[in-house]
């Protein structure tokens, strides 16, 4: 792992695989007690990550929330925020987007030019980033996962079916690395709230403190 940073993909699905639905409005798969969750995560990364699709469809901002978290980071010698980054082939991202407005930093690599894996690599070599969390969506996802670039899955499962053959699937067709012959390694289950969060480690990499 010398050659990129410690990966956590996180994401949250309904109970048939779906990122969201096919309405204008993004589908809420998440409970408080999860969002807190993914909070810490993010208070204890270097960088979030996600594809360009994401900050077009969803407009997230990317920060941490809890001003305890920020004050923490803050105190360690941190940035306030981790890094934004995304990956994107046409470079057509609205300047006026939550990911470039919000505090912090928004880093953007060109997917004409860098793979996801020379992305990771550029992170940790040049912006000296250790640890790295990808939120989505559906393609980045697949790419890290498909690529063995993951160390810890973490996947929150909304108590609710989607049914819509249209909506946007978790773990898109492919080859992973992870098949029957080579599972993942379940190493927690959790109910927050009404929605249960599955923790799978992928690799024995130990997580960067």
């Amino acid at each position: 792992m010398a050659d990129r940073p410690y990966i956590i993909v996180s994401c949250a699905i309904s109970v048939d695989g779906c990122l969201d639905d096919t309405s204008p409005e993004r589908l809420v798969l998440s409970g408080p007690e999860d969002l807190d969750e993914v909070d810490e995560l993010r208070a204890n990364v270097g960088a979030i990550l996600v594809g360009a699709g994401t900050i077009r469809a969803d407009n997230p901002r990317l920060l941490v929330r809890s001003p305890a978290r920020v004050a923490a980071r803050v105190a360690r010698g941190l940035p306030a925020h981790p890094l934004r980054v995304t990956l994107t082939a046409s470079g057509n991202l609205d300047p006026a987007a939550n990911f470039f407005t919000g505090p912090g930093t928004p880093v953007v690599y060109r997917e004409a030019s860098m793979t996801l894996s020379e992305v990771l690599h550029d992170l940790h070599t040049k912006r000296n980033v250790r640890t790295v969390l990808i939120e989505g969506g559906a393609q980045i996802l697949a790419e890290a996962l498909s690529a063995a670039l993951a160390d810890e899955l973490r996947l929150a499962i909304a108590p609710f079916f989607v049914g819509d053959p249209n909506a946007p699937r978790f773990a898109l067709p492919g080859r992973y690395p992870q098949d029957a012959a080579n599972p993942m390694r379940l190493v927690a289950v959790r109910s927050l709230g009404d929605v249960a969060v599955l923790s799978y480690r992928l690799t024995d990499h130990p997580r960067p403190r």
